[in-house]
């Protein structure tokens, strides 16, 4: 008996087998360097969370709320701040070289600017 070879039917689409691919893969790694500490910590705190390591730091960095340490204004009263305690250093050795009562005007009229300065500073924390 001949057996007839089947033919391909046209109708028919295979499946492919294996796992589906995914929409979005995630092809970057990025590395960073921590201590024997800091990964305990990230671990035990991963793990609290029941999460794997690598998802526990995905959800952080994407919820992490970072500010700078200081705001361009705060920058520009510590350059000013700076200034003064240049000028404060100047008045000293004037004080030394001249005499005491020489330049207390100077003096008072730069504590007073530093004090204002460091009002401002101290308002914005919160």
């Amino acid at each position: 008996m001949k057996m007839r070879a089947k033919e391909p039917n046209t109708e028919q689409v295979r499946e492919k087998r294996g796992r589906p691919k995914k929409a979005i893969t995630r092809s970057i790694s990025l590395v960073v360097r921590i201590t024997p500490t800091e990964r305990m910590l990230i671990e035990g705190k991963a793990k609290n969370a029941g999460l794997r390591v690598s998802d526990w730091f995905r959800q952080s960095a994407k919820v992490a709320v970072i500010r700078p340490r200081l705001s361009k204004e705060e920058a520009n009263f510590l350059r000013m701040m700076s200034g003064m305690a240049n000028n404060l250093n100047q008045l000293t050795k004037l004080a030394h070289t001249s005499g005491l009562f020489s330049f207390s005007v100077d003096l008072r009229r730069l504590l007073r600017e530093i004090g204002n300065l460091m009002e401002k500073i101290g308002e914005d924390d919160s």
